[in-house]
C-alpha cells in the first residue's frame, strides 16, 4: 500500500481502524475467558456489559469519523450511545459490587458486623449531608440511588437534546444547560461509588475494585474532559479549520473521536488485568492454596 498517495483523513482512518480492532480483539478475547469458565453467571454477565464498554466506544468513534461531515444532530446521536451505555455501566458495577459483598441490591441489608461504619463525605456533599454518617439501611440505600439517578437522567438529557436539535430549537445556553445537569449527575454518581469503595474497603479487597473501578471512571474522565480541553482550543483560535468543506466544530469532532479510539486500546488491554478471569478459573484458589503449603 502506497501511503504517499493516500489522504490524512484515509490514513488516519486506517490507524483508527486498526486501533478499534485491537480494542475489539482484546475485549473479545477476556469474554471468551469468562464465557468458558461460566461459574457465576450474575458477576460474569455484569462484567462483560462492563468490559464491552471499551469497544462500544471505540466503534461508536470510529462511525463518526466516517461521516466527518455529519450533521451536529448525528454527532449528538453518537454522544449518547456513549454516555448511555456509560449510564449501564456504572450501574452494572455497583451491582457487581452488591454481589462481591453478598448484599442484596433491592433490600439493601447491612450486615450487623459492619453496621455503624462511618462514612466520611467531602465537599461539597458537606454541603447536603453531614461530615460524618453511620452505615445502616437508609445510608446504603442513598448511596445506591445517588448512583442509579444517573442512569435515569442520561437518556432522559439525551432524548430532549436529540429531538430539540432535530427540531431546530436548540440554542447554546440550552447546551450548556445539560452539560451542568448531566455532569453534576455524572459526578454525584461517580462519588457514591468511591464513598462505597471506602467504607467496604476491607470486603472488597480481594476483588481489586479499585483497578475496575479505574477502568470505568478513566473512560468516563478521559472523554469529557478531552472534550471540555477541545471546545475552548476551539474557542481560543488554537484548533482552526483550513477546509471549506469541514467547519471547526467538525474537526474537534474528528480530533475527539480519533483520540477516544487510541485511548480504548489502553482501556481494553487495562481491563484484561482489573477484570481477569482467574477468580473463576479456581487459579486462584490454587495459588491461595499453595502458598498456605509453603508456608
Amino acid at each position: 500500500m502506497d501511503l504517499s498517495r493516500m489522504s490524512l483523513h484515509q490514513i488516519t482512518l486506517m490507524g483508527v481502524g486498526i486501533c478499534v480492532m485491537l480494542t475489539m480483539y482484546f475485549t473479545v478475547q477476556l469474554m471468551k475467558q469468562h464465557l468458558f469458565y461460566w461459574k457465576n453467571p450474575k458477576e460474569q454477565k455484569a462484567i462483560i456489559i462492563i468490559i464491552l464498554m471499551a469497544p462500544i466506544y471505540a466503534a461508536d468513534s470510529f462511525v463518526g469519523l466516517l461521516d466527518i461531515r455529519g450533521s451536529k444532530a448525528f454527532f449528538m446521536f453518537l454522544d449518547s450511545v456513549k454516555e448511555c451505555y456509560e449510564a449501564l455501566v456504572i450501574a452494572k458495577f455497583m451491582a457487581l459490587m452488591y454481589s462481591y459483598l453478598n448484599i442484596s441490591i433491592s433490600k439493601n441489608i447491612v450486615p450487623d458486623g459492619i453496621k455503624g461504619r462511618e462514612i466520611h463525605h467531602s465537599f461539597p456533599m458537606t454541603l447536603f449531608q453531614p461530615h460524618t454518617v453511620r452505615l445502616n439501611h437508609h445510608t446504603l440505600k442513598l448511596l445506591k440511588y445517588w448512583t442509579w439517578q444517573f442512569v435515569v437522567i442520561r437518556p432522559i438529557c439525551s432524548i430532549l437534546m436529540i429531538t430539540l436539535q432535530i427540531l431546530g430549537t436548540y440554542p447554546t445556553w440550552l447546551s450548556w444547560t445539560f452539560t451542568i445537569i448531566l455532569n453534576i449527575s455524572v459526578s454525584l454518581a461517580l462519588y457514591s461509588l468511591v464513598a462505597f469503595y471506602h467504607v467496604f474497603a476491607k470486603e472488597l479487597a480481594p476483588h481489586k475494585p479499585l483497578a475496575k473501578f479505574m477502568c470505568i471512571k478513566g473512560i468516563v474522565f478521559f472523554c469529557f474532559w478531552q472534550g471540555v480541553v477541545l471546545e475552548i482550543l476551539a474557542a481560543m483560535g488554537i484548533i482552526r479549520s483550513h477546509h471549506f468543506w469541514l467547519d471547526v466544530e467538525h474537526i474537534e469532532e474528528a480530533i475527539q473521536n480519533v483520540l477516544v479510539c487510541l485511548e480504548m486500546v489502553v482501556f481494553a488491554i487495562s481491563q484484561q488485568y482489573a477484570y481477569h478471569v482467574a477468580p473463576y478459573s479456581g487459579d486462584v484458589d490454587a495459588k491461595l492454596k499453595l502458598n498456605k503449603k509453603n508456608e
